[in-house]
């Protein structure tokens, strides 16, 4: 997902909400409908797909703990997805042993830097100063109260992602509501936005987009039609739209081959 990322408008606004949030020590929600970018956009802010794997398999010293120590020093946040009905216990247990490992690795690029010289070690949690939640409807009264307990005590900040309507349930909760700083709402893509991103997908295909051109306007009004701008769609339906196009044998995406590719997928209205 990191190499072929697409930074969008949508993304950016992600970022500044994401950094306000860590800033202010705050607890922010985001949410959106499914498939607009909102988890990929968080794992792009954390560099989670490359710090994940290695956080997770954690053992002895390799020679890529400069880089991933460095990327950890240059994130500081976890990305969390709790299970579905998940236990109290297990859930603060997952989140400490992710800020733990996560915050031995910016202590330990803050002394091969220079930047600590004293021998002792401290609380390496310090370090860490954002928490995503992804999935947050998952989580219960008990398990909203105890990350509110955390941010208490901690100041860690939290960002809890869900769908729409997620601001409106913590309504219910006044001490955790009293305490949220920020809301984003992540929004599906522009039609300018489309374009740009679509401009990608044809580069990617080795194709060039021309919107003034006939055939490629068919076929971005077509893609427009069946994704509304969602991101997800578009990232499954481009799979399937090379796919047509190798078998037969095709080298311009018109509106058939998008309604042909459309037609393998499973998307709802």
């Amino acid at each position: 997902m990191s190499q072929n990322f697409i930074v969008t408008k949508e993304h950016r606004r992600f970022t500044e909400f994401a950094n306000a949030v860590r800033a202010d020590h705050t607890i922010g929600i985001c949410h959106g409908d499914a498939g607009v970018g909102k988890t990929n956009s968080a794992r792009r802010y954390a560099h989670w797909d490359t710090l994940e794997p290695y956080l997770q398999a954690w053992g002895p010293r390799i020679d890529d703990d400069a880089k991933h120590n460095t990327l950890a020093n240059r994130a500081r946040t976890v990305v969390y997805t709790p299970e579905v009905l998940p236990r109290h216990r297990e859930l603060l247990r997952d989140i400490d042993r992710w800020i733990s490992r996560l915050g031995n690795c910016v202590d330990e690029h803050q002394r091969t830097s220079g930047k600590i010289t004293s021998t002792r070690v401290g609380d390496t949690t310090r370090w860490v100063e954002l928490l995503i939640v992804d999935e947050a409807e998952r989580l219960t009264p008990t398990a909203l109260e105890l990350l509110r307990d955390r941010h208490d005590r901690t100041q860690l900040a939290i960002i809890l992602i869900g769908m729409p309507g997620i601001d409106q349930r913590f309504r219910h909760y006044p001490q955790l509501y009293s305490r949220l700083g920020f809301s984003h709402r992540y929004r599906t893509l522009g039609r300018e936005e489309l374009l740009f991103v679509l401009d990608r997908h044809w580069k990617r295909l080795g194709r060039t987009l021309n919107p003034d051109d006939f055939t490629d306007a068919q076929a971005v009004a077509a893609i427009e039609r069946i994704t509304r701008g969602n991101f997800r769609l578009l990232e499954r339906l481009f799979p399937q739209i090379n796919r047509v196009l190798k078998i037969n044998q095709l080298e311009t995406i018109t509106d058939d081959v998008v309604e042909a590719a459309a037609s393998t997928l499973v998307i709802g209205t």
